[in-house]
């Protein structure tokens, strides 16, 4: 790791980091499009960090931090999602949180991995934008070297705050050279159209960036065309809500658009009822270009194994639905196409 002045520096026995482990046979090489790296941030992980850095917290030990992670909707858990960042001070500790997350993701599979990290929620707290992108960069870097897992670096954006807040930070983010290969739009979506952000995906555009955007998981379905429509997105993320638009399912199966679906996170944020509810069956029935993801894995109770082995204790799902979620999962990401050939190649063998 480049040495900085903010605790990057560390030696390696100060590292909180976790070592890789093997992948467990029997699980398929998927690409993960749909994750939060905030998001990945485990209890254990918090309590870590915040004793190395001297930072209060509102709760003392692990019982009292998992006794909050029962949420009633998406406020619920943004609101304990940003508490938790409090912890996140250094280089260091993004670097960290990175390793924990491709560590476990690389026994979940996970081959391929798109990660968004929320920038303006660590400006908030007076986190330089250098320290955290540098921080989750530098082990990027080396994650197909040391985990096996090519990896590219999502902006995503907090659709509840400004646009101008927004194009500030890209255009810092534009001038540093940021690592960054595409921008994404997430937090609460009701209320905050994709509209709302034209200017900003253009920009992006005109950078050169790959864009992606949530839409249809708490808003309704208008809110996936106008991702589509105004903001020019190649990528929705969730989804869910379009199967209550038969044309707009017409659209998106025409247009293989893809949607990075989460199914344990949906149910945590109880925009679906319960696993046994979940729309996935049908949309892959109607022949929608889905995937399964984790989002916030150490908030919903799983990462992409638990969702994947969810699914099939639930709702039965088949091996040759498992080996069709993980081919659309590479064959929709943003990886070369070298990069892709090689990963559908393994699934070919592990898919039989």
């Amino acid at each position: 790791m480049t040495t900085h002045d903010d605790g990057a520096d560390l030696p390696l026995e100060d590292s909180l980091s976790p070592e890789p482990e093997p992948t467990p046979p029997g699980v398929l090489p998927v690409a993960e499009l749909h994750l939060h790296i905030e998001g990945t941030l485990e209890p254990e992980l918090i309590l870590a960090l915040a004793e190395r850095n001297g930072t209060q917290l509102p709760y003392t030990n692990l019982d009292e931090l998992r006794a909050r992670y029962e949420f009633t909707d998406l406020q619920s858990f943004l609101d304990l999602y940003y508490a938790n960042m409090s912890v996140l001070q250094t280089e260091q500790d993004f670097a960290d949180m990175t390793r924990a997350y491709l560590a476990r993701a690389a026994q979940a599979g996970v081959r391929h991995a798109e990660i968004m990290m929320d920038p303006q929620a660590h400006l908030a707290r007076g986190i330089p934008l250098e320290t955290c992108v540098k921080g989750v960069a530098s082990v990027l870097a080396t994650s197909e070297e040391e985990f096996g897992i090519s990896t590219l670096l999502i902006a995503a954006f907090l659709r509840d705050l400004s646009e101008e807040s927004a194009l500030a930070v890209l255009e810092h983010l534009l001038a540093m050279e940021a690592p960054i290969s595409a921008i994404g739009l997430d937090s609460a979506e009701v209320g905050n159209p994709p509209a709302k952000f034209e200017r900003l995906f253009a920009m992006a555009r005109d950078a050169g960036l790959h864009l992606i955007a949530h839409a249809g998981e708490e808003g309704p379905p208008e809110y996936i065309v106008e991702a589509l429509d105004v903001l020019g997105v190649e990528r929705i993320d969730h989804g869910i809500r379009c199967m209550e638009d038969p044309a707009l399912v017409e659209r998106l199966v025409a247009e293989w658009v893809p949607l990075t679906v989460c199914p344990l996170s949906n149910v945590r944020l109880r925009a679906v009822d319960s696993l046994a509810k979940h729309p996935l069956p049908e949309m892959l029935a109607v022949g929608l270009n889905v995937s399964v993801n984790s989002d916030d894995p150490a908030y919903f109770g799983g990462y992409v194994d638990d969702n994947f082995r969810e699914l099939q204790d639930v709702l039965g799902l088949s091996e040759f639905d498992r080996v069709r979620l993980a081919s659309n999962s590479i064959r929709s990401s943003f990886a070369s196409e070298e990069r892709k050939a090689e990963l559908l190649g393994e699934l070919g063998i592990s898919g039989g």
